[in-house]
């Protein structure tokens, strides 16, 4: 039975047509040889949300309703929800064909898939090991596997390019949903290239197929691509603070507000105790590559310190290719944990989760040089990338 009475209007308010991008999409390819091959004829479940958009903004949701030879059964719906909107870490429940990965259960249950015959993916990634799409298309994967459903992953862009790989790979024992393998934070690929890497490096025995890409280069950031950015989650509202994120999404683990509740998440950063113009200055001095840090202050509606002023810095990203978020971020610690050592403050479990190591933060808590933190991920970072090689499709 097919949900087109319900599905399509939800996505009505989000897309708008736009002039097609010389970028194709999986969401493009799918319905041209051989890849229809694979959904002819069979039930579908979508995992998808706003984003879900093909090159010309008309949602794999309907795409996929309309089509005669296709019969779409169901959705699922990863952390924000169908719409995007639910705000971080809370969880919404399933409801008719909808089915929620962010309510019970973070992954299919063998009930949800019961008549599902191939279970694709269509979802825009931010790029960083912590934005929890990747761990859900792993879950799922997972499932689809021990279910005996093919699983298609119809590709997309990394918007914050896919060459650049930084940051400390996750080690044993930190593994959660925000962090479900061994990744570096900055992993520089496309689900579906991620895909096969989970694919093979967990021996999930998935039947894994993905629709690739046209027209993307790597080095292509998401503005190059002429595609329509739209906010994947409530605090993702720019390809700046996508660009940001894979450092500053660390605040999140300290006493600092990363600017949610601002106009300015994840590139505006402060506390009501913090001593914004000692901090600017010392930042200043170290001519950090690419970004630039100004004094603002801010009030959040929302999360820490709501309805507070909060003194505090914005990120000016002058040149993103130069930039490196995650060693801005790692300065940035260092410096109000020197200026303020009796009031910066870790919420541990988080912090380590997010960094996917406890040894970065007690670093920093022993006001050890940041060099010596970079120095300290090198050798696994440069085995990821050689690992990483060989599942790129572009």
């Amino acid at each position: 039975m097919k949900i087109c009475l319900t599905i399509p209007a939800l996505f009505l308010c989000i897309h708008t047509l736009v002039p097609a991008s010389p970028v194709r999409l999986g969401a493009d390819r799918v319905f041209e040889a051989p890849y229809f091959e694979w959904i002819r004829g069979k039930q579908v479940g979508l995992i998808t949300n706003s984003t879900s958009l093909n090159s010309e903004s008309k949602s794999t949701v309907d795409l996929l309703e309309d089509h005669p030879e296709v019969t779409l059964i169901a959705l699922f719906a990863p952390e924000h929800g169908l719409l995007g909107k639910t705000p971080a870490g809370e969880k919404f429940s399933s409801f008719g064909n909808v089915h929620s990965l962010y309510g019970d259960t973070l992954s299919p249950t063998s009930e949800m898939l019961r008549q599902v015959e191939v279970l694709i993916y269509d979802i825009q990634d931010v790029g960083a090991r912590f934005y929890t799409y990747i761990s859900t298309m792993y879950l799922s994967m997972k499932a689809a596997a021990e279910n005996g459903i093919p699983f298609i992953v119809l590709d997309r862009t990394n918007p914050i390019d896919g060459t650049r790989v930084e940051g400390p790979v996750l080690i044993q024992g930190k593994e959660s949903f925000v962090g479900i393998h061994p990744l570096p934070i900055r992993y520089g690929m496309t689900p579906g290239e991620l895909a096969h890497l989970f694919n093979q490096e967990n021996g999930l025995g998935c039947e894994l197929k993905v629709v690739p890409l046209s027209g993307w280069s790597r080095e292509q950031w998401y503005d190059q691509t002429e595609l329509r950015w739209v906010p994947p989650s409530p605090n993702m509202l720019t390809l700046t603070t996508a660009s940001l994120y894979p450092g500053f999404c660390l605040i999140e683990g300290t006493n600092l507000s990363e600017g949610r509740g601002t106009a300015k998440p994840f590139q505006f950063i402060g506390a009501p105790w913090l001593d914004h113009q000692q901090l600017a200055e010392r930042l200043s001095r170290l001519s950090l590559p690419g970004v630039r840090f100004h004094l603002q202050t801010r009030v959040p509606s929302s999360s820490k310190y709501q309805n507070e002023l909060c003194r505090g810095l914005e990120m000016e990203v002058l040149d993103r290719n130069l930039m490196q978020p995650l060693v801005a971020l790692l300065h940035l610690l260092s410096e109000v944990g020197k200026l303020h050592p009796e009031k910066l403050t870790f919420k541990k479990d988080l912090f380590d989760r997010l960094a996917g190591n406890s040894w970065i933060r007690e670093a920093l808590q022993q006001e050890r040089p940041v060099a010596e933190i970079l120095d300290r991920w090198k050798i696994r970072l440069q085995e990821f990338k050689a690992k990483r090689e060989q599942y790129l499709l572009y």
